[in-house]
């Protein structure tokens, strides 16, 4: 790959948010060009095979809900064949189980392309046990279960590539169309994480256009609705902040992102639609220099988040219409709204955005959302002794 540098960051705390690059070429070339490796060269190149050692460390997690077959067959089929694959699931078991079905596509796609693989329905007993064994109860609802919600799938996801011995996790969403983009999507990760000087970083993708139809044909959007109201509100939580005005945050809703494990582990989340924006939350909340760091390692090295334009559109199911949009619009919003260091003037902000919006009444707060704490604390030890993998994929382990 050969993508452009930075040409901005933003440093709040022990926090550095760099500004979006853009991939000049997403093939870059098997090994590495010596011509860029002179200081002043705008452009830098990341060989294939950098790439590939990043994806041999990296899960990938794919959260789904009762999507097609289909979709789910072509997201896999764009996951880079090193990286490894786990599913979870929270699609229905009646009248139909469209979880077996799930699993029977898994295991002839997977049985065809020789691929390991992990999956999980989120709302099974076992599952479960593995929380209630590391002590992280937080999670499980009145029944002893996984909690619905595709947060609730994230941080499952990340236990089992933590069980695994994953240095990086991603997160790619079931929904999308076409299996180019997922594929470019994770090399997108990997050549983030190829750039880190620090152990916790963060990469997030920038949809190049979101298309939609308007008058009958395709409009290539630059961003979402949602998107943009969540920037803007970011940009401006970070601003109020640091006392300067800023553009620099782009992906505060990116679906598509991934971090190191050594950051993931230490990272609270969020239920519901918060669960995106509330990353940039967690990180200038916990260390931004305001409050005592909760892991102060990560205070001393510092974090970095990477921001990198895709080339490809991103193409999903976007007939889920406007009670969908608001409650996403109120997710993100809220997460803010309700964020230790919100000032009081970004709050009223919000609470006009809202009604603007007519997501909520007027001078009616947002829903606070539920908060998990990290999975640092969890006795991994414990869990990793009540796995039977042979009853969940094909780990080749």
């Amino acid at each position: 790959m050969r993508i452009g540098l930075h040409t901005n960051a933003e440093r709040y705390g022990s926090n550095l948010f760099y500004s979006v690059q853009k991939v000049y070429e997403l093939d870059g070339g098997l090994e590495v060009d010596t011509e860029f490796s002179s200081p002043f060269h705008v452009i830098r190149q990341i060989s294939l095979s950098q790439l590939h050692e990043i994806e041999k460390k990296m899960a990938i997690v794919v959260p789904i809900k009762n999507e097609k077959l289909r979709l789910l067959e072509g997201v896999l089929s764009g996951i880079p064949h090193a990286c490894f694959p786990i599913i979870l699931s929270n699609s229905q078991r009646g009248p139909t189980d469209r979880f077996t079905m799930e699993c029977s596509l898994l295991d002839n796609f997977c049985h065809f392309a020789k691929k390991k693989y992990a999956v999980f329905h989120q709302r099974s007993r076992e599952l479960a046990d593995l929380f209630k064994a590391g002590g992280y109860t937080d999670i499980l609802d009145e029944e002893g279960l996984v909690k619905d919600g595709k947060a609730e799938g994230m941080i499952a996801g990340m236990l089992i590539g933590r069980l695994l011995g994953k240095k990086y996790i991603g997160f790619i969403d079931s929904d999308n169309y076409f299996p180019g983009s997922v594929l470019e999507y994770i090399r997108l990760f990997s050549a983030g994480f190829s750039q880190a000087k620090t152990d916790f970083s963060m990469v997030r993708v920038q949809w190049q256009s979101k298309p939609k139809i308007v008058d009958n044909e395709m409009f290539f959007a630059r961003l979402g609705r949602v998107t943009r109201i969540t920037n803007q509100y970011l940009n401006q939580l970070l601003g109020l902040q640091s006392g300067f005005e800023t553009d620099i945050i782009l992906t505060g809703n990116a679906g598509e992102h991934a971090l190191s494990m050594d950051l993931a582990l230490k990272m609270g989340f969020s239920a519901g639609f918060s669960v995106e924006a509330n990353h940039f939350i967690n990180l200038l909340e916990n260390y931004g220099g305001v409050v005592p760091a909760p892991f102060p390692e990560v205070m001393r090295q510092g974090t970095e988040v990477f921001q990198i334009q895709s080339r490809n559109p991103h193409f999903h199911d976007f007939m889920k219409g406007n009670d969908h949009l608001n409650e996403m619009i109120e997710g993100s919003l809220s997460v803010i709204y309700h964020s230790r260091i919100c000032p009081d003037s970004l709050r009223k902000q919000i609470l006009e955005e809202l009604y603007r919006q007519k997501v909520k009444k007027k001078n009616q707060e947002p829903t606070k959302p539920i908060q998990y704490p990290a999975l640092q604390g969890m006795d991994f030890e414990s869990i990793a002794s009540k796995i039977d993998w042979s009853r969940h994929g094909n780990y080749g382990l």
